[in-house]
């Protein structure tokens, strides 16, 4: 192997992870660089994808006048359009590279912070204008599609749950780092004129956006110059589209949806849960410990999912969600009565902590799942075709399970906190079911 070739901004053609030998004269160091600059380039997109849930807490404060629907369709619609971007950043790094596309979408990042940090400094920016950038944060949600599926393509089976698991839990972070920037850099002028409050606190909420683009360029370019494309990885759309066919592609995908759809949903909807039912704690100072404390369980659910096997932390996983779920609507007021934040609070960590680990486990199991699918096929070329599919399927069902970034919260304004709580235990027990009989018990289909 020439490991001049193995070099950061280069074309591998060359790429052979399960090969021992090669893994370990080059390829676990190039592995290593291109994982540790995708890194922070998914944090970062993580980061702008939520962000208006903080701005527009704000946004009254600054002088804007909009309603408090109009308020929620800004928070909402990153998730939205985050979701369908996402089907979308599923097929490009086989088409693009993985280099290539992890630097020009890094940039993009670039469109909606500039603007809304523009936009924010003037209280006469019609609301259509808000609508089309919180549009275009929908950005960083798409970068989670291509990020992971590019990943995957650099490290060997056994050792793919790990590092999606750390790719992923530590991009996840970019939600808390963003609850904790966003709220110190508005209290500070470096651009353009601030708001002067009632309270004596001047307001420089432009700064929410602004903050972003120095690092937003520095990772963009540490991409174009540190990663790697993968010839290796090369598929046009329609090699890839074959996983809708694939009947565990879906089955995936509703996995998924329960761990990765739950995580988003709830950090999303967690303070205005707290605010509805307990009024008189601050939201805005706990709320972060959920995303931060799912986000950092993930890499654990990569990692136990490559020594146990990702079924069976799947499988234990939702039996734990199930429980912390029920604790959770325990400890919730009745009618406005009684109720017990501690409890409350400490089931919904529990809650965050295995929707982060059920993230890691389901993303392990994904490769096993299609390696074995083609070693029962005996398909030609079986590792490059595996990893392909698998690569597409990890995009997708991230694409998929996004979309409970939007409905979970709504779920909670149609049905109520106890009865959209109701209605995911439900869904969880399938969740389980699925996992049992597919790929956990002893007869499964694809033991994985």
């Amino acid at each position: 192997m020439n490991k001049q070739s193995l070099k950061g901004g280069t074309v591998i053609h060359d790429w052979r992870p399960e090969d021992e030998a090669f893994w370990e004269n080059g390829g676990k160091q190039t592995a290593s660089r291109n994982l540790w600059v995708s890194i922070p380039a998914l944090l970062l997109a993580f980061a702008v994808w939520v962000i208006w849930s903080v701005v527009v807490v704000r946004m009254p404060d600054a002088g804007f006048t909009f309603t408090k629907d109009e308020l929620f369709w800004l928070t909402a619609l990153p998730a939205l359009s985050g979701a369908t971007f996402r089907i979308f950043y599923s097929f490009v790094v086989p088409v693009f590279g993985g280099r290539r596309w992890t630097a020009i979408s890094t940039a993009s990042l670039l469109i909606p912070t500039v603007w809304m940090g523009f936009a924010l400094q003037d209280t006469s920016t019609p609301f259509w204008v808000f609508v089309v950038i919180a549009l275009l944060c929908g950005f960083g949600g798409g970068n989670f599609s291509s990020s992971m599926s590019n990943i995957s393509f650099f490290y060997p089976k056994s050792k793919q749950g790990t590092a999606l698991g750390l790719n992923a839990g530590l991009g996840n972070l970019g939600v808390s780092t963003m609850q904790f920037v966003v709220p110190a850099v508005i209290g500070i002028g470096v651009i353009g004129a601030g708001t002067a409050l009632d309270t004596g606190e001047v307001l420089y909420l432009q700064n929410a956006g602004f903050v972003w683009v120095p690092f937003i360029v520095i990772v963009s370019v540490l991409a174009w110059f540190l990663m790697n494309d993968l010839t290796s990885a090369k598929a046009s759309f329609k090699e890839q589209s074959v996983i809708f066919a694939r009947s565990h592609n879906w089955i995936m995908c509703v996995l998924y949806l329960g761990t990765f759809g739950s995580f988003i949903g709830f950090s999303a909807a967690f303070p205005m849960l707290i605010k509805q039912s307990f009024p008189e704690i601050d939201p805005l100072k706990v709320a972060f410990l959920g995303p931060l404390v799912g986000a950092l369980f993930r890499p654990v659910g990569g990692w136990l999912g490559d020594k146990l096997s990702g079924a069976t932390v799947t499988f234990w996983n939702f039996i734990i969600m199930g429980i912390a779920v029920a604790g959770v609507m325990m400890f919730l007021p009745k009618d406005g009565v009684g109720g017990n934040f501690i409890g409350y609070f400490a089931c919904f960590m529990v809650l965050f902590i295995t929707t982060g680990i059920g993230n890691g486990s389901t993303f392990r199991m994904i490769p096993v799942i299609f390696r074995t699918f083609h070693e029962r096929k005996n398909s030609p070329d079986l590792v490059n075709v595996a990893r392909k599919e698998s690569a597409a399927v990890v995009g997708f069902t991230s694409a998929f399970a996004a979309y409970g970034g939007f409905f979970i919260p709504k779920m909670f304004g149609w049905f109520g906190a106890n009865n959209t709580f109701v209605i995911l235990l439900a869904f969880y027990v399938l969740c389980l079911v699925i996992t049992w009989w597919y790929y956990s018990r002893k007869s499964a289909e694809f033991p994985c």
